[in-house]
């Protein structure tokens, strides 16, 4: 059973904005070289010109085909990587450029949950080390304020607090996701990343990662990106969904809206090849495939990205890069057709 909230570590200046986050024109741009003497080949456009909001205490969904920057996107909002352009504001601060000690200070407010629970996890050290090692790095505690703030966090994602003298290969994979998110709240954060937390696991265990991770947004007034493949768990979890094409967003809704209704022609084609449990509906609905592969990030396509693989494109979109622009229903699309 889940433990009560724990006390705030340190009290925090709280922005009345309801938008936590706020990426403007965000862009990360990798030079390639080649030959012994590593001339200049090229630039890798992993992110260029990205654009999202994330709500206090709500979850986005970040969904998107492999090698779209979705998972770079996430890095780079916690300044793990450090962006090409662009503004990063997080909680009415813009911390694009901060560095040294004044991002060190940030650190704690915002976490990353990863992908692969056994590759995270230090095989040498012991549960509890490595719930620990945040306290270690941020916050003054004796060792017996340390133990029990051990067990609390372990007690709070549904393991045995006794466990914490075991090392990471004597659990099961969700078990393993359990102790990367009793790690990432160890500092009692605002924001967590979520870097498709479930792909590495049972589809068993997937639906009671994704409830822990509820109940834990609700307990305490987290706010996430939860970044996935998967669109139906996506619908589950999320309050509002952003689609990334290529290093771009072009579509960003709240759940509801963009599934029932989405404009861009690539959430069209996303949205028709999940499966839905109802055979008559199933075999009546049109499938939308998408011919030829995605574009090279070094090689982007001019106008509009999805251009190439749009099978309702015509010449304005080779041309003109459509605009990020608002449309009275609420939503953000960039696409011509929706103009």
């Amino acid at each position: 059973m889940m433990s009560e909230p724990c006390i705030l570590l340190k009290e925090r200046q709280v922005s009345q904005d309801d938008v936590l986050l706020r990426i403007s024109d965000l862009t990360l741009h990798f030079k390639t070289y080649h030959g012994v003497f590593r001339r200049e080949a090229g630039t890798i456009r992993a992110l260029d010109g990205l654009n999202l909001e994330i709500r206090r205490g709500r979850t986005l969904g970040l969904v998107g085909e492999s090698g779209c920057g979705k998972s770079t996107m996430g890095r780079v909002t916690l300044r793990l990587h450090e962006p090409t352009g662009g503004r990063i504001v997080f909680d009415g601060q813009d911390i694009t450029h901060l560095h040294g000690n004044t991002l060190r200070q940030l650190r704690p407010r915002m976490q990353m949950i990863f992908q692969d629970p056994q590759a995270c996890l230090n095989p040498r050290m012991t549960v509890g080390a490595i719930v620990a090692e945040p306290l270690n790095e941020h916050v003054a505690m004796d060792r017996r304020e340390k133990e029990k703030r051990i067990r609390e966090l372990l007690d709070s994602v549904g393991l045995n607090p006794r466990f914490a003298s075991r090392y990471p290969h004597e659990f099961s994979g969700g078990q393993r996701q359990r102790i990367g998110i009793a790690r990432a709240l160890a500092l009692n954060p605002d924001f967590i990343v979520c870097d498709e937390p479930i792909a590495a696991l049972d589809v068993s265990i997937q639906a009671q990662v994704v409830n822990l991770l509820k109940d834990l947004q609700h307990q305490l007034s987290l706010t996430y990106l939860f970044i996935s493949h998967d669109l139906s768990m996506v619908r589950h979890l999320c309050d509002d969904v952003a689609v990334m094409y290529l290093g771009k967003v072009v579509e960003l809704a709240p759940r509801d809206l963009i599934y029932k209704d989405p404009v861009h022609p690539y959430t069209k084609a996303l949205l028709s090849a999940v499966p839905i449990p109802e055979p008559k509906i199933e075999r009546a609905r049109q499938r939308i495939t998408l011919k030829g592969d995605v574009p090279s990030p070094a090689d982007p396509p001019s106008g509009c990205r999805f251009r190439t693989r749009c099978p309702v494109a015509f010449d304005r979109c080779a041309s003109e890069e459509p605009t990020w622009q608002k449309m009275a229903d609420g939503r953000w699309v960039a696409c011509h057709r929706a103009e």
